[in-house]
């Protein structure tokens, strides 16, 4: 039985880079977290590279081995986390620019890695990761063990143009930063959709490059195909899956499909997705299970191949809408029992 196919397309992934960059004045970075959401690091980051990006963001300082491995000396690659205990190597040996914290992390990282970069990450209401404006002016009137590389925050509503806290995390940030003369960054993909006023000297997209939205103008980037393992008749009132969720109004063709909720199709999806067959719709009913999902291919002419459930009739924000969750987490979660394909990947 062949496995599931993830179709990456990283020319979709560079051409999102270029618009989105062409929206500001300001530096474009990256975003590559989570192994670039889950579509594998080292051929988007060299992708974007390519594209012309030459700062890139990761989570951990242990994501940013990967991507360092992948883009080799030069480019720039902060850790939102900071410095954290036991981080002083991997920043040190893979030249890691850590977006510190706290004042903790501030002292940890002047005591263990002297005169080595680092950036500054400031709370202006969301209430996660950042000094807040007490602990900040604390920190500036002790002084900072030198000029940080970048000074940045997070929107905590972006992809609500409408929501107060957009600008009044913008009138906190200015305030934060007032006087200051390292390179500041508030904005990642919703920000940038924001406007100018979001954008100050670099910008970090990261969701929008992978066709997930606010980003409207979005190519696709991901296509996944699931192989048929079965088709059988099923007669009516006779129940399919777990629990015996559904029952066949009719006489029904139902196909069984190697993927369930172990390669991140949420269970959430029971009774709701659609596969597709070219343009046809193929709804998916009983339970999603652990590796398997059954669908109703009564409509189609012949007994498919394989049936996409991501791809030109249904991307991840029309599957995450169906799973009652947000795109970000449906691309996250694909798992690593797809076999994955890259288009357009760098020579």
């Amino acid at each position: 039985m062949s496995s599931a196919r993830l179709t990456i397309d990283l020319d979709a992934v560079a051409a999102n880079w270029q618009r989105l960059s062409r929206l500001s004045q300001a530096e474009t970075g990256a975003t590559v977290k989570a192994d670039a959401y889950g579509l594998g690091a080292g051929p988007v980051v060299k992708k974007l590279a390519g594209a012309g990006a030459r700062t890139f963001f990761v989570a951990l300082a242990e994501e940013g081995a990967a991507i360092r491995q992948a883009l080799g000396a030069g480019p720039r690659i902060f850790v939102f986390s900071g410095h954290m205990a036991g981080d002083a190597p991997s920043l040190r040996n893979l030249d890691l620019i850590p977006l510190l914290n706290s004042a903790e992390q501030l002292t940890r990282h002047a005591e263990s890695l002297a005169g080595h970069p680092f950036g500054i990450q400031l709370d202006t209401g969301m209430n996660r990761l950042g000094m807040e404006p007490a602990e900040w002016a604390a920190v500036r009137a002790v002084g900072l063990p030198g000029a940080p590389q970048l000074v940045m925050s997070h929107l905590a509503c972006a992809d609500e143009p409408q929501h107060l806290m957009n600008p009044g995390q913008l009138g906190a940030f200015l305030e934060m930063t007032e006087g200051m003369t390292a390179p500041r960054s508030l904005a990642a993909t919703g920000g940038m959709l924001l406007g100018p006023d979001y954008h100050f000297d670099l910008c970090r997209p990261g969701i929008g490059l992978y066709g997930g939205a606010p980003f409207e103008q979005a190519q696709p980037v991901a296509t996944l195909s699931l192989p048929v393992v079965q088709v059988r008749d099923v007669e009516p009132h006779e129940a399919v899956g777990y629990s015996c969720t559904w029952v066949a109004p009719r006489p029904s063709r139902i196909a069984t499909v190697a993927a369930g909720y172990a390669d991140g199709l949420l269970r959430t999806l029971s009774g709701k997705a659609i596969l597709w067959a070219g343009e046809i719709p193929c709804p998916v009913v009983g339970r999603v299970s652990m590796d398997l999902i059954t669908v109703d291919v009564t409509e189609l002419d012949s007994d498919p191949v394989s049936l996409d459930i991501l791809g030109p009739r249904q991307d991840v924000d029309d599957l995450a809408e169906l799973a009652g969750t947000i795109g970000y987490e449906i691309l996250t979660s694909l798992g690593n029992r797809y076999r994955r394909r890259y288009v357009g990947a760098p020579s």
